[in-house]
């Protein structure tokens, strides 16, 4: 049977870089994994004495399955050992106790002629290897393992994992075919699985952009609210709520909207920012007589980022959709947060009850003060009342005092870097260096995706850009190397697309259509939820403006040589 026109771009790909395996394993061997976006990807083991044959078992195998396949999509993965060798379930179980859960990177296959075996994106998408989220680590989970294998190899005897029972592990490298395009993948390691990207230039993260938010947009109803996430291994919605983050991903999709202008999104957001105003802020009285507002969660907590959130929210919207209707209401919020500021220190309490106001817990996160300065700088630079410039200083205060700066938090980054265009003063400046100065290797070097890491290159850099204009501080400058500031950022961007959805990703989930386009947190069995995918979003987007800037600089530098040859 001869292979169909549209595939010869991925059999010639997949045999120029197909090399066959030493005895006593086959010589080739290609697996095969369908997916029409509907439902997981279905696996096919092909192996052959030599590569024509294999790809032929493997393409004979691929139309059966497309024929019972009736969804819009039509993904073909094709994926080939590159190396392995013999070990055993004992073996196995100690190297997966030193691995972080879901960071175990190998296919394994239970016999050396590959007739059972499975891809590392198996394993991971089927929670194979999965202990929960009480467990740091990996951990062969035997009843998981179990239900997939009996699935795909049901006529095959089932492993008892004994100790001494022989597996071989093996490292892989593949390649998708979307019905147009061949996206070569990495190879096995920490990038394994998705397709390669040299470069991210603005085409690539407009549509990164453009995926997420759209994805987004999506998950709001009718009545304002988000489906909340998803546990996408088996397609199971995350049934709790948080309005807090219901507020901060209205405004990451509020900054995803200014590139994308999309009908789909502008919608979703309109719903969003009538529940946060209709449903889920509240008004209440203060001692002082002052009306202030409160986000409030279900169980009738008022966080301090809560609050924050939903003035960033409205602060955005009113500025990308010039409508003034909410200023009154941030202004309320923004007493909201006063009222939990301490007037002498600076300090916040973190949570209150409502309605009685009292203090449920003094302490909860760092993130809540940055946020919570944050917005206060952005209702400043909307109402320019001094108010809240007051409070910023005030809090700021109290985080230099505290050394808040070893947190490294990107709200901080984020207020420091409003801050000092209003307050171009050393401290602040300072503040931001130290919040980032010893961080540089965390950034580049961090294995999980830690999308908030982008976001707090990003708010930095611009501080810095603000430092050397300024010229007035070069000792500052002078604790951050530059070029080793660039290629940190540079590395946390690129290894964050190891966190997004890509059809070559999503396949391998129970419902791939619902996470395409999105990204998960690969630690928390890919969970999907909107905050994780507001923060990616957030620093796609200042990254893109990032591009955009050096795309202008270097159009200039070009005009100003071009004049110059002239």
């Amino acid at each position: 049977m001869t292979t169909p026109p549209d595939m010869t771009l991925l059999l010639e790909h997949v045999r120029s870089a197909c090399r066959p395996l030493p005895a006593p394993h086959p010589a080739y061997v290609l697996f095969f994994s369908c997916s029409d976006g509907e439902e997981r990807a279905s696996v096919t083991i092909a192996r052959g004495t030599s590569f024509d044959e294999a790809w032929r078992n493997g393409m004979n195998a691929v139309r059966n399955i497309q024929r019972r396949q009736s969804g819009r999509h039509r993904w073909l993965r094709v994926d080939w050992p590159t190396a392995l060798e013999a070990s055993t379930w004992a073996e196995l179980r100690d190297v997966l106790s030193d691995t972080k859960r879901n960071y175990f990177r190998l296919g394994i296959s239970l016999d050396e002629r590959f007739e059972t075996a499975f891809l590392e994106q198996e394993l991971n998408a089927n929670a194979m290897l999965y202990g929960g989220n009480k467990n740091v680590s990996a951990e062969l989970n035997e009843k998981n393992f179990l239900l997939y294998f009996n699935t795909r190899f049901p006529d095959h005897q089932p492993p008892e994992f004994a100790d001494e029972e022989t597996i071989y592990p093996f490292a892989s490298t593949g390649a998708l075919f979307d019905g147009t395009t061949v996206y070569p993948l990495h190879p096995s390691g920490l990038n394994a699985g998705r397709r390669v990207i040299d470069k991210l230039d603005v085409g690539q993260v407009t549509s990164l952009i453009y995926d997420a938010s759209e994805f987004l947009a999506r998950q709001v109803g009718p009545d304002g609210r988000f489906i909340y996430g998803y546990h996408p291994c088996f397609d199971r919605e995350i049934g709790t709520y948080n309005t807090l983050r219901h507020a901060s991903t209205t405004y990451a999709m509020i900054e995803a909207y200014e590139l994308t202008c999309t009908p789909l999104l502008r919608e979703a957001i309109g719903n969003s920012i009538s529940c946060l105003t209709r449903d889920l802020i509240v008004h209440a009285l203060l001692p002082n007589g002052r009306i202030a507002a409160f986000l409030v969660e279900a169980d009738n907590e008022i966080k301090l980022g809560g609050n924050a959130v939903a003035i960033l929210a409205l602060a955005k919207y009113a500025s990308v959709f010039d409508d003034d209707r909410h200023d009154e209401l941030m202004e309320r919020l923004a007493s909201g947060i006063c009222f939990m500021q301490d007037e002498k220190t600076g300090a916040f309490r973190h949570v209150l009850t409502f309605p009685s106001l009292e203090t449920r817990q003094e302490f909860r996160t760092i993130y809540y003060e940055g946020e919570a300065v944050f917005a206060l700088m952005r209702l400043y630079d909307q109402l320019r009342d001094e108010r809240w410039l007051n409070a910023v200083e005030l809090a700021f205060g109290h985080f230099i005092r505290n050394d808040h700066a070893r947190h490294h938090d990107h709200w901080l980054a984020y207020c420091a870097n409003e801050l000092t265009r209003h307050r171009p003063e050393e401290g602040y400046y300072r503040f931001a260096i130290d919040n980032i100065a010893d961080h540089l290797d965390f950034v580049a070097n961090r294995i999980t995706t830690f999308p908030t890491l982008l976001e707090l290159m990003m708010a930095t850099r611009q501080i810095l850009t603000r430092l050397k204009i300024d010229g007035r501080f070069p000792d500052l400058l002078n604790r951050i190397d530059p070029h080793r500031f660039e290629r940190a950022l540079e590395k946390r961007a690129h290894y964050m697309l190891n966190g997004h959805f890509w059809p070559e990703m999503a396949m391998f989930m129970r419902n791939p259509r619902k996470v395409l386009g999105s990204f998960f947190i690969r630690h928390h069995a890919f969970r999907v939820r909107i905050d994780d995918v507001e923060h990616y979003l957030s620093g796609y987007v200042a990254y893109l403006r990032y591009l955009h800037e050096q795309e202008s600089t270097e159009d200039a530098s070009h005009d100003v040589s071009g004049r110059s040859e002239r």
